[in-house]
């Protein structure tokens, strides 16, 4: 347990992986809002107000990241990559990682309130493989931690909810959320033949 938790400490990694975890939601969802204005003759919606507060608030909330990545990335990703690899064991703990998710899409109040579960949990799987490429080459389950800590935070820079949300295993989601979904899907198309069967 202590060495895995000495994983929180590991911050000596190259600048590169500090700029993945960083921009990897904020570059996905502007390349998205381009992408809305050049096929649908628009801009999608920018959320801009407290802009200036996303930084701050990824900091604060990078601590809170670890109940999560201890967990997910820094016990059970090890174990399913050393059975199955570590490509397919990101793909297999996104799903699982999805599906713990589920009940807060029950939650009157909560953001995620009967919204796509389809649409959201394959967001979340390919997530999943960013997360699990990140942690391969880093060992570090604070670049994790920030990586997460960053898509919690920047996400709604380009919101993707819908007005009227269309019921939990509905697939009727918005343009810019299917946009979000392909954009995450070509990241982890790229990372995933890059992560072998390596293990952490």
């Amino acid at each position: 347990m202590q060495a895995l938790l000495r994983r929180i400490l590991i911050a000596n990694v190259p600048a590169r992986y500090y700029a993945f975890a960083a921009f990897y939601m904020v570059t996905i969802k502007l390349t998205a809002a381009v992408i809305h204005r050049l096929l649908l003759g628009g801009w999608p919606v920018f959320k801009t107000d407290g802009l200036f507060l996303v930084p701050l608030a990824i900091a604060v909330s990078l601590p809170f990241q670890a109940g999560e990545e201890v967990g997910w990335r820094g016990f059970a990703l090890p174990r399913l990559a050393a059975k199955f690899g570590m490509a397919p064991a990101s793909l297999l703990l996104g799903g699982i990682w999805a599906l713990w998710h589920l009940p807060q899409f029950y939650i009157a109040g909560a953001d995620t309130y009967h919204h796509s579960f389809i649409v959201w949990s394959l967001q979340v799987i390919a997530m999943s493989v960013a997360l699990a490429w990140l942690y391969a080459r880093t060992g570090s389950l604070l670049l994790v931690m920030l990586l997460h800590s960053a898509v919690n935070n920047s996400k709604d820079l380009v919101p993707s909810g819908l007005a009227t949300p269309p019921g939990v295993f509905a697939l009727e989601a918005s343009a810019i959320s299917w946009l979000t979904l392909l954009l995450m899907w070509a990241c982890a198309a790229w990372l995933l033949p890059r992560m072998g069967r390596t293990t952490v």
